[in-house]
């Protein structure tokens, strides 16, 4: 969602597809939110690092999960949040408790629901005047949500486990 308005600039929105073949019936997934040096729909390639910073200082508990990158549709928790050689590795958890997260899970568990999607305002940006490509070297990462409209098709969720201690060792 490109072009909202933040104190320090506009908010932007990456699109991801997450393929989910099995969904934890605890409301666990994980997948990658970005994927370093890709091209997205967008023009957009996010480089290795852009997120560090922000991660950091945010934690996952500073992140939100939202549907539709709407602030008025939180939708359960980031357990984790990691940068790795590939891109943004995330652990998330449903709260099925949230009537549109129980409805959310449903579309996951039937394969009808794949999109993740990245909200962030640029810190360190340059765009290629040959290829128009913006190459994003730094981002304030504000959201990931999940969306039906993914902007980086080649992306594919890593796995989705169920979120007892030992699925995930």
């Amino acid at each position: 969602m490109r072009g909202r308005a933040s104190a320090v600039g506009p908010l932007e929105s990456k699109l991801l597809p997450v393929q989910p073949n099995r969904t934890g019936r605890d409301g666990v997934f994980e997948g990658y939110a970005s994927l370093f040096r890709i091209p997205d729909l967008g023009k957009d390639v996010v480089e290795p690092g852009a997120f560090r910073e922000s991660l950091q200082r945010r934690g996952p508990a500073g992140v939100k999960l939202l549907w539709q990158h709407d602030p008025a549709e939180p939708i359960g928790c980031w357990l984790s949040l990691t940068e790795d050689a590939r891109g943004l590795f995330v652990r998330g958890r449903l709260s099925l408790a949230v009537a549109r997260a129980r409805e959310i899970h449903a579309l996951m568990l039937d394969g009808a629901l794949d999109g993740l999607s990245i909200g962030f305002r640029p810190e360190k940006a340059r765009t290629e005047p040959r290829t128009g490509l913006r190459r994003l070297e730094r981002v304030d990462l504000w959201e990931v949500s999940i969306v039906t409209f993914p902007m980086l098709p080649q992306a594919r969720i890593a796995a989705v486990k169920a979120a007892h201690p030992a699925a995930f060792a």
